[in-house]
């Protein structure tokens, strides 16, 4: 993904690393209660093997890194405040980690959770 020479070595970056800080940038957000796998297969999959990217996928042409979060929102959030905020934490925690430009991050509403009130 994001590659860069230096007099050392060089360096490589995963999309599955840019995917964990997207989870945990996610996970901080105000309102989210959890993240959704984008289908069943891929829920089966991670479930499995507890990749910490579940939910998360990241896509990188050679110039342009695109975010995708799937997220379950918590009852009585306001859903389109809880989605831009998700986008903007992962924005800028990713570009922030990486010195790299996020082109787009798509927040996708899987589900509403109802806490306990008793």
């Amino acid at each position: 993904m994001g590659e860069e020479t230096t007099s050392l070595g060089g360096i490589h970056i995963s999309p599955n690393a840019v995917a964990t800080i997207a989870y945990h940038a996610t996970l901080e957000s105000y309102g989210v209660v959890g993240l959704a796998p984008k289908n069943l297969a891929d829920g089966l999959v991670k479930t499995i093997t507890r990749e910490p990217s579940r939910g998360v996928s990241v896509r990188y042409n050679g110039e342009d890194i695109d975010i995708e979060i799937h997220i379950i929102v918590e009852y009585g959030t306001r859903i389109n405040s809880v989605a831009e905020s998700v986008a903007n934490t992962v924005r800028f925690h990713v570009e922030k980690a990486l010195g790299l430009k996020v082109n787009t991050v798509n927040v996708h509403v899987a589900g509403l959770r109802v806490s306990d009130l008793d």
